[in-house]
């Protein structure tokens, strides 16, 4: 097995074993990054010599004998709306283009003194909404990877870190995962701090991270979970991702299957994918219709969406509405043209929403249901629908795709998990379980 080709957990532990040394690991990831940038077009920004001096100066560390952090040598990549002192940010976005932070996002902080080795910035799409940049599916260059996160998503499915950071406000951490045939881990809102995060909608934006197996999210998770002191919450202890995600569960796990209000969009594959999933896992498994009020839901995400988005976008308006796009101005337009009363309604629904699927989650450990209608569309001026990942976007309750199903074309779908707020150690738990299972069922 190369370099490239281990799991972050098992990286990690040969990293503190002495087996291997950061600066191999890194050295792997660029050869890697060498060969495949080309295609896939991953990066916004990256410089290797800064990256060699830092795994340097976490070997010698290592080797002083002190205590090692979480991810001690680990690379990871972030998508480039995550604010980095001293290197670009510019947010998808020619109107923010040469933008250098003067500090890092909270997140970026907790990376570092958990010892990570920041690789670089990955592409967003503009402002982290719809208009794609120049990324490509690392498993067919005409496929869109999806989006926002798409540069994360890619660098991760194509080998050239076993880490990255993304974030989600309707469907940019799943939806991108499951094109490029990868894990994404939404978790619950606010268990990874936003400080220094691109803020497109506060009541929606989430950040959650990509990798290769559920284990090797939760270790990035659970790191990143921790308290921010300038946020105003109370302080909480990180909940044990990674030590939950790897035990068994006291035992098997129940599934509600859901179709959900967008189930007309899925594709044959994705109908014949989950009908053999439901079938195998039988009596585990039973299809539950979501409550009448969530027919509604994606329109009040959208409301939700637009408005908080023309809020906090106005000043790239102000700034320069000519460089953006039109599928931006759109977005723009609608969110400004929608009236305080009606966003505050769509607000006070959350509240319904969740109570509704809390009602679900008293007779069950997981909602599952599809990451995306169907493969990624070969189309690479989009980035798909996010419509099967909207609803717990804005009910804010953790969710995770997990790559086992494939498509008519030979490409990568995912299976989604759904859990309760709060309850992420369980969800990835589950998760684990799933994938074992169908991968023995295989």
């Amino acid at each position: 097995m190369t370099l490239i080709e281990l799991s972050a957990t098992a990286a990690l532990q040969k990293i503190r074993r002495g087996e291997i040394t950061s600066a191999e690991l890194v050295e792997a990831c660029l050869e890697r990054i060498e060969e495949r940038e080309d295609a896939v077009q991953a990066w916004a920004f990256l410089d290797a010599d800064t990256v060699r001096a830092q795994a340097k100066a976490l070997d010698e560390y290592r080797a002083s004998g002190r205590p090692l952090g979480p991810l001690h040598g680990l690379p990871v990549a972030l998508k480039d709306i995550i604010d980095t002192k001293g290197i670009p940010t510019e947010n998808g976005t020619v109107l923010d283009a040469g933008r250098v932070p003067d500090d890092d996002a909270v997140l970026v902080s907790q990376l570092i003194a958990a010892g990570a080795n920041i690789m670089g910035k990955t592409v967003a799409t503009e402002l982290a909404y719809f208009t794609p940049g120049k990324t490509r599916n690392p498993h067919d260059p005409a496929r869109t990877p999806g989006g926002s996160s798409s540069g994360s998503a890619a660098a991760v499915a194509a080998g050239m870190v076993p880490l990255a950071v993304g974030t989600q406000t309707a469907g940019s951490i799943i939806r991108p995962a499951a094109f490029c045939g990868i894990v994404g881990f939404k978790p619950s809102r606010d268990l990874i701090s936003r400080r220094g995060v691109l803020c497109q909608a506060h009541t929606l934006d989430t950040v959650g991270v990509f990798a290769r197996s559920v284990p090797d999210a939760a270790l990035i998770a659970e790191t990143l979970a921790a308290f921010d002191p300038q946020s105003g919450e109370t302080p909480r202890p990180a909940p044990p991702l990674l030590a939950t995600a790897e035990s068994d569960p006291p035992v098997p796990p129940a599934f509600a299957f859901v179709k959900q209000p967008a189930w007309d969009k899925a594709d044959a594959d994705t109908n014949d994918g989950f009908a053999e999933i439901v079938e195998l896992l039988g009596e585990q498994c039973e299809e539950i219709a979501l409550p009448a009020p969530f027919d509604q839901a994606l329109e009040i995400h959208q409301r939700i969406q637009l408005t908080e988005l023309a809020k906090h976008f106005s000043r790239y308006s102000s700034k320069g509405r000519d460089r953006l796009s039109e599928k931006m101005l759109a977005a723009m337009d609608e969110g400004a043209g929608t009236l305080a009363r009606d966003y505050l309604a769509a607000l006070d629904w959350i509240g319904v929403y969740n109570a509704g699927l809390d009602e679900i989650f008293d007779s069950f450990d997981a909602i599952i249901t599809p990451a995306a209608p169907g493969e990624a569309p070969a189309d690479l001026t989009q980035t798909g629908d996010p419509a099967f990942c909207s609803i717990w976007t804005l009910t804010g309750v953790p969710a995770v795709t997990l790559p086992l199903l494939a498509g008519a074309n030979g490409m990568p779908m995912g299976v989604q998990l759904v859990g309760p707020a709060g309850d992420d150690a369980r969800l990835l738990r589950t998760a684990r379980w799933l994938a074992l299972k169908l991968s023995q069922a295989a």
